[in-house]
């Protein structure tokens, strides 16, 4: 199937590692060109490199903290300078959390609420008007089944993600007369780089076996009883990427193995 997306501009947070970096090479894959960010200056520079080489398009590392305004900024401007706007915007930059409602700090809430939500208010309002100009786009928010079925230790990720629903619900009204389309995708469980790096401080006095560990996550909280890998989830992100998905707005897509428990 033709996506009809070679040539498009993409800008995808967290774009180094992980899904970011899955849907990436996705989307390189149907010819799109990239802006990639990333805190950490080496691998979005490298991975950057790799992907240009490897599927013969145009593909940008930018160091950027996308929870600052300042990070936001820097990353406008990489679109705009390098490729003159953009077509899509990938909103995946996120991270997990663990604490309690009552012990957690107000610093904590801020900084998830800005890298969770605010980080993708300060994009739309960056790169939307390329997006009017070029006639429209795409608007793609990485959120999680945690958006509506949270899990117990995580209490401000929860809620971050939950707003960040509500977000991409809102804003995919506003931009639809503009021809942008804006969804939601929630993943379940997926085995990214945080995820291993979890399992292994967990098991490291019990022998180490973190996939073991991991394999018990899957067994309890997803009926499929594995993780999915990144690039499950970036196929499905790709296709929402795509002219073939011109009927779905403001939607919210789960791709958890069955793991939410009720009917949405």
């Amino acid at each position: 199937m033709d996506l009809e997306l070679k040539d498009k501009v993409a800008v995808i947070t967290g774009g180094s590692v992980g899904i970011g970096l899955a849907v990436a090479e996705g989307l390189a894959a149907e010819g799109v060109h990239l802006v990639l960010a990333a805190r950490q200056e080496d691998r979005v520079k490298s991975e950057a490199k790799q992907v240009a080489e490897k599927f013969k398009v145009r593909a940008v590392g930018v160091v950027a903290d996308v929870a600052t305004p300042a990070g936001t900024e820097a990353l406008v401007r990489a679109a705009e300078t390098e490729f003159g706007g953009v077509d899509i915007l990938i909103n995946n930059a996120g991270t997990g959390s663990n604490e309690t409602v009552m012990e957690a700090p107000d610093e904590k809430w801020q900084y998830y609420w800005d890298l969770h939500v605010m980080a993708a208010v300060r994009l739309a309002r960056g790169l939307v008007p390329f997006m009017r100009k070029r006639g429209g786009g795409v608007i793609l928010h990485n959120g999680s089944i945690c958006t509506v079925q949270p899990l117990w230790y995580e209490p401000i990720y929860n809620t971050t993600k939950a707003a960040l629903l509500m977000f991409s619900k809102t804003l995919a009204n506003e931009l639809i007369k503009d021809n942008i389309r804006v969804n939601t995708i929630n993943p379940g469980l997926v085995l990214t780089p945080d995820w291993i790096k979890t399992a292994k401080q967990l098991t490291a006095d019990k022998g180490g076996d973190w996939q073991a560990h991991l394999d018990g996550v899957a067994r309890e909280y997803a009926p499929i009883n594995r993780f999915a890998t990144p690039e499950e989830i970036a196929h499905f992100f790709v296709f929402m990427c795509s002219p073939r998905a011109s009927y779905s707005v403001g939607s919210a897509y789960f791709v958890d193995g069955g793991m939410l428990k009720v009917v949405a």
